[in-house]
């Protein structure tokens, strides 16, 4: 299935509203004084669950995010695992953020394992919050956890919002689920921008799609370094983008891998090999 380049939401966005009449009323006046915002289309949400966990879809039989539902904490999925690759680099995050919320497993898990960290989610579609509450064990918000309904691109075009992140998570997939919806040297600019100097972003890619070459053109264009880890599942591919140049002292990361993995259960080990491989190809 090939992607479009822009999301369902994002096309409904872009569209003119209802034309004008040419005879022009006090009630028309004030209608083009203040137009009417149209509402974003979505393609459905829909379940399926198999041998104890439960997928989300978005109206196809793309996946996108999972839970177990014996242990609604834990990241189910190897991507979504790798996500969380940062923490190779930071033990102790004041603010992790989450673009494109899923199923809330990488929210979730951040928000249990990070005490001291406020967890901030931002999600465009009004029914995947809803979903996730419901279905998928999301927290209330409340001091520390804050999920938004609100455009990912708006969020990082925030000027409040810069200079505040710690580690930025981005998964920002449609309906099509095979290349992220936002994707241009803007937009990683202005994640870079949210970051703190030594923030760290990472973001699933699709290895296998002309998508992935764009992306991390796009990405290079915007941070330091970025590294990306072997495919996993049908060709996810996670990128690691730094702001600064980081330190690969690659026997203090299987230290800190051990650490992760004796504390979370995080197959850590796997991300530093990936890091070794990708270092070996420089």
């Amino acid at each position: 299935m090939l992607i479009k380049r822009k999301s369902i939401e994002a096309e409904a966005n872009a569209k003119a509203g209802p034309g004008r009449k040419k005879t022009a009323t006090l009630a028309s006046l004030k209608q083009l004084a203040s137009p009417k915002q149209r509402k974003p289309r979505f393609a459905p949400v829909t379940l399926s669950e198999q041998f104890g966990v439960r997928y989300l879809h978005f109206g196809t039989e793309w996946v996108q995010g999972a839970m177990r539902i014996s242990k609604p904490d834990w990241i189910e999925l190897e991507y979504a695992q790798q996500m969380m690759a940062w923490m190779l680099f930071k033990d102790q995050p004041q603010h992790i953020v989450q673009l494109g919320l899923g199923t809330g497993a990488l929210t979730k898990f951040a928000y249990r394992r990070f005490a001291d960290a406020r967890v901030t989610a931002v999600e465009l579609n009004p029914a995947v919050l809803a979903i996730c509450t419901s279905m998928f064990k999301l927290p209330p918000n409340d001091a520390r956890l804050n999920v938004i309904e609100m455009d990912a691109l708006d969020y990082v075009n925030n000027e409040e919002h810069h200079g505040t992140i710690d580690a930025l998570q981005v998964d920002l997939y449609d309906a099509t689920a095979r290349g992220p919806v936002l994707d241009t040297p803007e937009f990683y600019q202005a994640c870079a921008a949210c970051l703190k100097p030594d923030g760290i972003m990472t973001v699933n890619l699709f290895g296998d799609h002309p998508s992935y070459a764009k992306n991390l053109s796009a990405m290079h264009y915007a941070f330091d370094t970025v590294i990306s880890l072997p495919e996993v599942h049908d060709g996810n591919v996670i990128a690691i983008a730094f702001n600064q140049p980081p330190e690969l002292d690659i026997p203090a990361l299987y230290e800190r891998a051990a650490h992760i993995t004796a504390t979370t259960k995080l197959p850590a080990k796997s991300w530093v090999n990936g890091i070794k491989a990708w270092q070996a190809q420089q």
